[in-house]
């Protein structure tokens, strides 16, 4: 084991990037943790930070370390100040990608409907830097065997293709697809051959006439039968939205939120 972690982990230089990725995950559940805390009015976090009246947000000590990170890793190359830099753009990129719709929208919009983008670029980006950790590239690595010389080179043509299937899934609007994708790769490669959605540029490209009655058909058919089991997902992950009632397994509304409208009858 200290072996194979020393030849595919530290002589390579992954270290710093595995170092990043378990940073940025533990960060964003820890993160969503105590937000929901306060959301909830329970635990020592009850209270938002705030300094002189002013409500500081996550993403600015986020912005700090993602700074102070990067300017470690430009001036100080060496280890452990290196895998120290790491830790920091792991912990800053998460933070502030935790409020990525807040930057997006310019308001505050981290319990609405907007906000479940921060969610999805935070799966996004693990993602990638998980896809990046396990490419295995055959560059980087001395004395390999023909055997593992083929390993490396199967992986990483296998990552090409799977990250073109996700580029696929993405032209066709299919976004939801994608990000579940990259971590159950099935479901990229069978969204990706599937119709792609009416107003995704892959349709307005290259779908016309009954093809694209098909592609309105199916989405609304399929929007029906996912949307809320995707919603229940979203809530245990991130909280229902204010104005809608929490799915099972979600947070409670925080307190003072107002209540849901009645449906229309």
């Amino acid at each position: 084991m200290s072996e194979w972690w020393y030849d595919n982990i530290v002589e390579p230089a992954k270290l710093p990037l595995l170092l990043c990725l378990v940073a940025f995950v533990v960060t964003f559940l820890l993160t969503r943790v105590v937000t929901r805390m306060i959301r909830a009015g329970v635990g020592p976090f009850r209270n938002n930070v705030s300094a002189s009246g002013v409500h500081i947000h996550h993403a600015v000590p986020g912005i700090i370390l993602l700074i102070l990170g990067a300017l470690m890793a430009l001036r100080l190359p060496e280890s452990p100040w290196f895998e120290i830099a790491a830790v920091l753009v792991g912990v800053g990129t998460s933070l502030v990608l935790d409020e990525f719709a807040l930057i997006l929208h310019l308001d505050d919009v981290y319990w609405a409907n907007e906000g479940r983008i921060s969610v999805e670029m935070i799966g996004l980006v693990a993602a990638c830097i998980g896809l990046a950790l396990l490419g295995f590239s055959p560059l980087g690595v001395d004395d390999l065997t023909v055997g593992d010389l083929q390993i490396r080179i199967t992986l990483l043509v296998g990552v090409l293709v799977h990250g073109g299937l996700l580029l696929i899934c993405v032209l066709k609007g299919k976004y939801r697809s994608a990000l579940i994708g990259c971590f159950v790769p099935l479901v990229a490669w069978f969204s990706a051959v599937r119709l792609a959605r009416p107003g995704s540029w892959w349709a307005r490209h290259r779908y016309r006439g009954r093809t694209l009655e098909r592609c309105l058909q199916r989405e609304t058919h399929f929007d029906e039968q996912w949307d809320p089991r995707w919603q229940w997902l979203s809530d245990v992950i991130a909280g229902a939205p204010t104005g809608r009632p929490a799915l099972p397994g979600a947070a409670d509304p925080r307190p003072g939120d107002p209540a849901p409208e009645p449906p229309a009858r």
